[in-house]
């Protein structure tokens, strides 16, 4: 299980401005132990989440050329959209042996599959040849397999979880944007407003992407000390309290809140809503500044960045809505097809050094945690959603990781295809928990 990332770490590392809208600097990477051992030009393969529509796209795309120019290296990028395709798409790559010579992924249960079977190095293993390899960060922030308890990964940046909102829908309905005080209730009822008025409520697509509102609906029903608790049954008290979630957002799906293809639209459609001046909410993580606010070398999504802003989901209950979640989740592993030729294995680390130097770590971070020992960089010049998310992150109260990364692959798989059916009434909450739980391992997940 991941472990908690304390409010403390959360406020320290998050305090900071967001950088990631800014593109990466074009100079290139600080020579590392890898890139001047002399080493002949190699071609690697990079798989990563930072896909088209990612909003560090551009900036990943950068510091890649600047890699390139710096060592002579050339960098196949295979890089696609983080979803449950991709991932399953990453896994089977390792299942057939052709896994990449880098990759970008999850730190959680997603990556035991290639840690039990020794597809990554650990970066213990990796010291022992390049003692300098992730001396920019903290040791102990550096995350930890569930598999064995190593580190593996160096992560980039964590995460937070928040509420993106529309100003120009809610002008139109009357209505001002939520704030630290806003209750569930009041929620609801803003919701309700907006429907009336012709508006989508909240984007989201259940289809694809119901993990949002899953972590917050479950999170409203306790506090985050109790936010990452799996539970052993439907009938224990996480069991209890994942039903009483999931029934929230069936209440939500009953009222209208959702577009009305929700159970159908990917996660591109719904979310245009936003863009489209159609719906007023939506719930994603700290990467979506990015999509609504652009690079300095692309444009955002929406047409004037101010229309927008971002803050807590209202909450319920123990939990306040300054609760927030948050953490580090993803980092860089070298695999171990990789590090057993020697032709590639110092690009791999030098890849890995340059994707991880504080500048680069700075410009994709955006005020999400980090594990460097400098701490973060301020902008120079901070747009509104960068300060928005700023203020929210200062004036969190709590904050616990994603309980979502603690499931098994399988049982999530499991679960969050059953949403559909939970809020359409033909399958009950506590059925679909217990069933997602004793739904047999897949083989990756073994």
């Amino acid at each position: 299980m991941k472990k908690f990332l304390s409010l403390t770490l959360a406020l320290a590392c998050c305090a900071s401005v967001f950088a990631g809208c800014g593109g990466a600097s074009s100079s290139a990477p600080a020579a590392s132990s890898a890139a001047s051992s002399g080493s002949a030009p190699a071609e690697i393969r990079v798989v990563t989440s930072y896909g088209g529509d990612d909003g560090n796209r551009v900036n990943f795309e950068n510091a890649v050329k600047a890699y390139e120019e710096a060592t002579g290296n050339t960098v196949v990028d295979e890089s696609a959209t983080s979803n449950e395709q991709w991932k399953a798409q990453v896994k089977a790559d390792f299942q057939t042996g052709s896994e990449p010579d880098v990759l970008f992924f999850f730190t959680g249960v997603d990556a035991n599959e290639f840690i039990k079977n020794n597809k990554v190095v650990s970066i213990e293993e990796i010291r022992k040849e390049y003692p300098e390899y992730a001396s920019n960060m903290k040791d102990g922030m550096l995350p930890a397999s569930p598999a064995d308890l190593k580190q593996y990964a160096v992560p980039v940046n964590g995460y937070w979880e928040g509420m993106f909102v529309n100003k120009t829908v809610l002008k139109d309905c009357g209505l001002e944007p939520p704030t630290a005080e806003t209750t569930w209730e009041e929620f609801m009822a803003m919701c309700k407003t907006i429907k009336e008025k012709g508006y989508t409520p909240i984007a989201c697509s259940l289809a694809e992407v119901p993990h949002y509102w899953f972590e917050f609906c479950i999170l409203n029903q306790g506090d985050p000390s109790k936010h990452v608790e799996v539970p052993a049954s439907a009938t224990d008290a996480a069991g209890q309290r994942w039903a009483a979630g999931l029934n929230q957002i069936k209440e939500m799906y009953e009222a209208g809140c959702f577009p009305a293809n929700t159970l159908t639209a990917t996660d591109a459609d719904t979310f245009q809503l936003m863009a489209d001046n159609k719906a007023a909410f939506a719930i994603d993580g700290s990467w979506k500044v990015g999509w609504f606010a652009g690079s300095d070398d692309a444009a955002g999504a929406v047409e004037n960045l101010d229309d927008y802003t971002v803050t807590y989901v209202p909450g319920m209950g123990e939990r306040k809505s300054t609760d927030i979640v948050a953490g580090l989740s993803m980092g860089y592993y070298i695999t171990r097809s990789a590090w057993e030729d020697p032709s590639r294995r110092d690009a791999a680390v030098a890849f890995v050094e340059a994707m991880t130097t504080d500048e680069v770590v700075n410009t994709f971070a955006g005020g999400t945690p980090t594990a460097l020992k400098s701490g973060m960089t301020k902008p120079e010049n901070p747009n509104s959603m960068q300060l928005a998310a700023i203020d929210m992150v200062n004036g969190a109260t709590g904050s616990a990781p994603a309980v979502q990364d603690s499931l098994n692959a399988t049982a999530r798989k499991q679960l969050f295809a059953f949403i559909k059916d939970i809020v359409t009434g033909s399958v009950k909450a506590e059925d679909a928990i217990q069933t997602a739980l004793d739904t047999p391992l897949a083989d990756e997940d073994k």
